[in-house]
């Protein structure tokens, strides 16, 4: 049984400390926000994440997790050490902050009694295996242990992120000290994954390219979805298309709102900043990223072609369905809602919302008068002007789309439903009697033919 410390209770630390206990470790989770460890230790999880509860709950009856406060306990006989602490972005969004990184490679390094690996899991500038290790070293009171670092970036996904770890595409292992590498790999044999192990800049790299190419795959298919509602075409049916190509692959091409939650776009504005810093111009990524900014005011600007133009939200009543950036979490960071339901407030319309998990976070991101949280999609439906779905939350799949629609302001004459994550069948929904519009699904170019009495063809 290998003896573990893992610095940060967030979505990364608890993730990993509660997965590795599971795989027969001894290890101790460690925050220094007190009523955190309290909640842990009560059996409250800090976070929504499907799996993790009954995972933590039964390696912690098992005696393999334990939480704690204190240093000199968590890392005193740890043989590992992970960094999994926040680096939240400064310097307008680009650089990251490495403030608490610091800290905990310092506190490390005070308290340790054993040769010990330092291994940072949290996303990290290129070069900062070198950081940890200067300050690991610097610290350390006892210089005759030996203190080794190792970078094994995470690639979890909120939502899945249990999964994820137990059932990884491959494990990133980067570090100068090879043999510490492999020991660190030691830890994840049991997951029969392959693992990489390379230099330290060069795992640290590979995170953020991973992250910016799938950003960059969201962002193309939602360049192409604008495309295809002007032409006609159904982004859906062009994404199924492109992914039988085993050089495209299907994964990530869902046209909606875009990336949003804490690393998309913290990752990709980060590996800009670098690219800047280092005299180059990054301009796929400069792209990726306006292309990310421009898509959420899709929402909006269907709203106004359907209530007659700009200006034309006022008064009308919007529920909006679905507020966390992704389902399966209750995670609002960079969330798409918000600014959407900033725009609809801005533009004078009353907004009621229901999300299934993410409401009282939302409530502390989104403080308006304008904004109604209600406890079911029926209810947030309620004399609406129109419904905007922005969470491809499964349960909405199960909506009873006649009651819905019943609920509505007029829905007879305008119930307009604009799907930002094309939950639902066009077809369908309109035989419903919806004013639906998808992202991508062709519907201005096939109004315009229909209007014109044409067929596609007989209009070129």
């Amino acid at each position: 049984m290998k003896k573990v410390c893992v610095v940060g209770t967030g979505y990364v630390g608890l993730v990993t400390g509660a997965c590795l206990a599971d795989l027969g470790n001894e290890v101790v989770c460690l925050d220094i926000v007190e009523a955190k460890i309290e909640r842990l230790r009560a059996g409250e999880m800090p976070i929504y994440e499907p799996g993790l509860e009954p995972l933590v709950r039964r390696n912690v009856s098992k005696g393999r997790l334990r939480f704690s406060t204190d240093y000199t306990e968590a890392v005193r006989d740890a043989d590992y050490c992970f960094i999994a602490v926040n680096t939240p972005s400064i310097s307008g969004g680009a650089a990251a902050d490495m403030t608490y990184v610091e800290s905990a490679a310092g506190s490390i390094a005070q308290h340790v009694t054993r040769d010990v690996i330092i291994i940072n899991k949290s996303t990290m500038p290129v070069g900062s295996g070198d950081l940890v290790s200067s300050i690991a070293h610097k610290n350390l009171r006892d210089t005759s242990l030996n203190i080794s670092v190792v970078s094994n970036p995470e690639f979890l996904r909120e939502g899945s992120a249990v999964r994820d770890f137990l059932q990884p595409d491959r494990v990133v292992l980067g570090s100068y000290d090879q043999a510490a590498a492999r020991r660190v790999g030691e830890l994840y044999v049991p997951l029969r994954a392959p693992i990489v192990i390379t230099d330290l800049y060069t795992a640290e790299m590979i995170k953020y390219a991973s992250n910016a190419f799938l950003a960059t795959k969201i962002s193309f298919i939602n360049e192409i979805a604008r495309i295809c509602d002007l032409l006609g075409a159904d982004v859906k049916e062009v994404a199924a298309g492109m992914g039988y190509d085993k050089r495209i692959g299907r994964a990530f091409l869902d046209a909606g709102l875009g990336y949003g939650g804490s690393c998309f776009p913290k990752d990709v504005k980060a590996l800009a900043h670098m690219a800047d810093q280092a005299g180059l111009h990054p301009q796929l990524l400069d792209a990726v990223m306006k292309i990310n900014v421009d898509q959420r005011h899709v929402v909006i600007d269907k709203l106004e072609a359907e209530f007659g133009g700009a200006g034309k939200l006022a008064g009308k009543t919007v529920a909006v369905l679905g507020l966390a950036f992704k389902d399966n979490t209750d995670d609002m960071r960079d969330a798409p809602s918000i600014d959407i339901i900033g725009w609809l407030a801005g533009a004078g319309a009353v907004v009621r919302t229901y999300d299934p998990i993410a409401t009282e976070t939302a409530r502390a991101v989104i403080a308006s008068e304008d904004v109604t949280y209600c406890e079911s999609e029926y209810e947030a439906a309620e004399n609406a002007d129109a419904i905007v779905v922005l969470t491809e939350w499964k349960q909405f799949l199960e909506i009873d789309m006649e009651r819905l629609r019943d609920q509505m302001r007029d829905p007879d004459r305008s119930a307009v439903l604009i799907d930002g994550r094309n939950l639902f069948d066009p077809e369908e929904m309109t035989r419903l009697g919806f004013h639906y519009q998808g992202i991508g699904r062709g519907a201005s170019r096939r109004r315009s033919v229909l209007s014109n009495g044409a067929t596609p063809l007989a209009d070129e």
